[in-house]
């Protein structure tokens, strides 16, 4: 038998809270850590179609990546999707646990699964925290040099995306020298480029943000945050290793795709 509270602990381990950014709100979001679990759904987002999701699925544990309570809840009026979302995995009895920038940051993490993808090789934390091994985005290299447009291509394939944004002032200059943080990481573009970066591969970069990027000559490749949905699969595989020999405990990522865009 396996309780929340044992889940708890592996994650805690591979993805300790301490690794988050001050503020994130990490962690239990929802539910009991001692309540027996025995199917465990891994997802980007908690919204109301994955809860809907995980209860068809008979779920009682959601592993996520975005906290399900950025905002705090000023009401409990049901009526609000967000609360009703709420009602249902209290009533459904599913535990919601979170790692955010803790996961991002840690060894073996999200932005290790990211460069993998995007096929960056020998790897290290483009802001290392102390230990010199955790910490937020990577930098490493391609195998070959490629040309921005073509990288872009690449990249545009790898997360099954239709279109990318792209901050470049030469489409056709060679880069080999990778950065990349998962999710919303405009706001370090000049520490990748400090690093030695040829180009930088993020998510949410804003318009003026983007005139400072092409005005110092640096690259920026923007696949959309949900790219980190790569991470489903990872967090499942990560489960089932730390549970191979309990036969009661069963993981499997979302088939939900919580990208807000459509793009035409």
């Amino acid at each position: 038998m396996i309780i929340a509270k044992d889940l708890i602990n592996k994650i805690d381990m591979f993805a300790p809270k301490s690794l988050a950014e001050a503020g994130d709100p990490v962690g239990l979001q929802i539910g009991d850590p001692g309540q027996v679990v025995n199917r465990v759904m891994t997802v980007l987002d908690v919204r109301p179609a994955v809860v809907q999701e995980a209860i068809a699925r008979h779920v009682n544990f959601i592993w996520a990546h975005h906290e399900v309570m950025f905002f705090p809840a000023k009401n409990l009026d049901l009526s609000i999707p967000q609360n009703k979302m709420y009602a249902d995995l209290i009533k459904h009895n599913i535990v919601v646990y979170a790692t955010h920038t803790n996961l991002d940051s840690a060894v073996g993490g999200m932005n290790d699964w990211l460069a993998e993808a995007i096929g960056m090789q020998h790897v290290i934390p483009i802001a290392a925290n102390d230990d010199g091994v955790t910490g937020l985005g990577r930098i490493g290299y391609l195998a070959h040099s490629m040309t921005v447009q073509a990288y872009a291509e690449k990249i545009r394939g790898v997360f099954g995306v239709k279109t990318v944004r792209i901050i470049a002032n030469d489409l056709t200059r060679p880069i080999q020298k990778i950065a990349v943080l998962g999710g919303d990481g405009g706001k370090f573009w000049s520490i990748a480029q400090a690093a030695g970066a040829d180009a930088y591969v993020t998510a949410d970069v804003y318009y003026h943000v983007g005139h400072d990027i092409l005005a110092s000559d640096f690259v920026v490749i923007d696949p959309d945050h949900h790219m980190e949905a790569i991470a489903n699969a990872h967090m499942a595989d990560k489960i089932k290793l730390w549970f191979k020999n309990e036969d009661t405990l069963t993981a499997f990522p979302t088939n939900i795709n919580t990208d807000p865009y459509t793009y035409l």
